[in-house]
């Protein structure tokens, strides 16, 4: 259901794109669970994550970083939203859903996309998807030269050193491969019961 643009708009006014978590990072070998869904197991309790179903973007021994890619502000045009960073979207249609990404940093702006947008400061996950946290990506999408596909997120889910491999033992996570339908399609209601029963088809 679509919030009133309101609200949309007082998040636009703290939207900071910086070069968050995901700037800079090199990938161990292994990788982790770098570019898989990580997703809460029906126990959790913590009401941040409860049922939530969380895209990996980093993971090492020094710790992990994704986004939530299940819960949701609200939407609005995406025009307005692109004049608010004063870029020139009058050829630009359609509306915008703004993300909650996850409790840390909740006024950081994060755009996960598919890998066929490469910006001066895009971080590549991996061969399908990557994550741009400057205004490269806003500009080329207001030239119809954005990512094929994108996810607007504030905030974002971070763990420190052995933290998630933690409650991944204690029970509170299971993981699955993504899928870019999965990732980036409207039907939030449903995302973490669909995630969920990949997580039983590998059991």
């Amino acid at each position: 259901m679509r919030r009133p643009y309101n609200l949309v708009a007082g998040l636009v006014a703290l939207f900071v794109m910086v070069a968050g978590p995901g700037a800079g990072f090199t990938q161990e070998p292994t990788s982790f669970l770098v570019g898989k869904l990580l997703v809460a197991a029906p126990k959790m309790d913590d009401p941040r994550f409860a049922k939530t179903v969380i895209y990996m973007v980093k993971h090492n021994p020094s710790g992990a970083f994704g986004l939530i890619i299940n819960r949701a502000f609200g939407a609005g045009s995406m025009k307005e939203f692109l004049k608010g960073f004063d870029i020139d979207a009058s050829a630009v249609e359609g509306d915008i859903r703004l993300h909650y990404g996850g409790p840390v940093s909740p006024a950081v702006g994060f755009v996960l996309h598919t890998a066929d947008f490469n910006g001066p400061d895009t971080q590549v996950v991996n061969d399908k998807m990557a994550l741009t946290t400057e205004k490269s990506v806003l500009k080329a999408i207001a030239e119809g030269q954005g990512p094929r596909r994108r996810l607007f997120a504030f905030g974002y889910a971070g763990w420190g050193a052995g933290q998630l491999e933690g409650e991944i033992a204690r029970g509170d996570w299971f993981n699955v491969p993504a899928d870019e339908q999965l990732i980036f399609d409207e039907d939030l209601k449903t995302k973490w019961s669909r995630a969920s029963d990949k997580v039983r088809v590998r059991l």
